[in-house]
């Protein structure tokens, strides 16, 4: 179910936190299920992106980073259409390809990325999906497992910055 309404882009203001969308409280309980409060959104009729269902003392909300509001062409106070609907992808994120057939190629380093917490696992489908082309997305899920089965799944993110350095290094000789 899709849920439809009005809101304003606000700004925190603080060390943190800075850009998010007041969610109406009775539209957050709806898409809150148990502990899970992932949801895909679309401001304004672009593209559709995941999120998470956050609470201050006083209200629900979800963050924006700058490089979404430039995207979508949205500054603070600005009023925006909201669409939101329950994330129900197996990560609460897009899985890229890349890194999609490298976990069903190699059985020893999804193993330990399915062990990892489902916000590490977001955090290394990002790192993957966030790089546009596709060498650099092949060899950063290449490191990324790479690592995993260095470390046995004890997640590093430093080594893991030098393993895909590394990776990037070899690939351009």
């Amino acid at each position: 179910m899709k849920y439809i309404f009005e809101s304003t882009l606000e700004n925190f203001n603080s060390a943190l936190w800075h850009f998010h969308v007041p969610v109406p409280d009775a539209t957050a309980m709806e898409l809150i299920e148990a502990d899970n409060r992932r949801i895909i959104f679309q401001i304004n009729e672009n593209e559709p992106s995941h999120a998470a269902l956050m609470k201050t003392k006083d209200y629900w909300f979800f963050l924006l980073n700058k490089n979404q509001c430039v995207k979508f062409n949205i500054s603070e106070n600005d009023k925006i259409r909201v669409t939101l609907e329950k994330d129900r992808s197996e990560y609460g994120y897009f899985m890229p390809e890349e890194l999609n057939i490298m976990l069903n190629q190699d059985e020893e380093g999804a193993q330990y990325f399915h062990q990892l917490t489902k916000g590490k696992q977001r955090s290394l489908i990002y790192l993957v999906g966030k790089v546009k082309n596709l060498d650099s997305r092949i060899n950063k899920a290449l490191a990324i497992l790479s690592h995993l089965k260095e470390v046995k799944g004890q997640l590093d993110f430093k080594k893991l910055n030098e393993k895909i350095k590394f990776f990037n290094n070899i690939n351009k000789q």
